[in-house]
């Protein structure tokens, strides 16, 4: 005998056809929901460097990939250490190190070496770079616009930031703290 989960057919997001209304109060979630939770965030992942790479190509930078723009995003207006921007934005260490190498070698960001130790990069946007996170952040204004259209989308959208921001905490707990039950 199978049970709801398995023999429910699933909808292309993870829902079946009776989850994609709204959810009642009291309601367990089930693993396949979670699960489908886990898959839907690596997608919009990918879907979200696919929209910056087409905000690249439509301002004609061909020279720096989805990545390298995130990066710059991160840095803004700050002065980071790499291991600074590497905690922000959840790099690994030899991605980061190649998408750096990248923007510096296009112009986009100075990568120095602290004054208080000499060991430590800094890395600060270039002029190129300013020009460049500023066209970002008009291109990101006009998403956000196109994503809510009153007041209800606003709260959902904060609501579901919200969650994400939670799903994130536990995540990083399970991982910090080794806090998984494998018994």
């Amino acid at each position: 005998m199978t049970g709801p989960a398995t023999s429910t057919p699933r909808w292309d997001d993870g829902a079946s056809p009776e989850q994609s209304g709204s959810e009642q109060p009291g309601e367990s979630l089930d693993l396949a929901d979670y699960h489908g939770l886990a898959r839907l965030i690596e997608r919009m992942h990918r879907r979200y460097l696919d929209v910056v790479r087409v905000g690249l190509l439509k301002q004609g930078v061909e020279d720096i990939g989805p990545v390298q723009a995130l990066m710059i995003m991160l840095i803004g207006e700050d002065d980071l250490s790499v291991r600074d921007l590497m905690e922000r934005g959840y790099y690994l260490g030899s991605n980061a190190s190649y998408s750096l190498k990248i923007l510096v070698d296009a112009g986009y960001i100075n990568r120095a070496a602290s004054p208080r130790d000499r060991r430590t990069a800094r890395l600060q946007l270039t002029d190129k770079g300013r020009a460049l996170r500023a066209e970002l952040t008009r291109l990101e204004q006009i998403q956000a616009e196109a994503l809510v259209r009153n007041d209800a989308e606003i709260g959902e959208l904060k609501a579901a930031y919200r969650t994400l921001r939670r799903l994130d905490r536990v995540w990083g707990d399970m991982v910090r703290y080794s806090s998984l039950d494998f018994d």
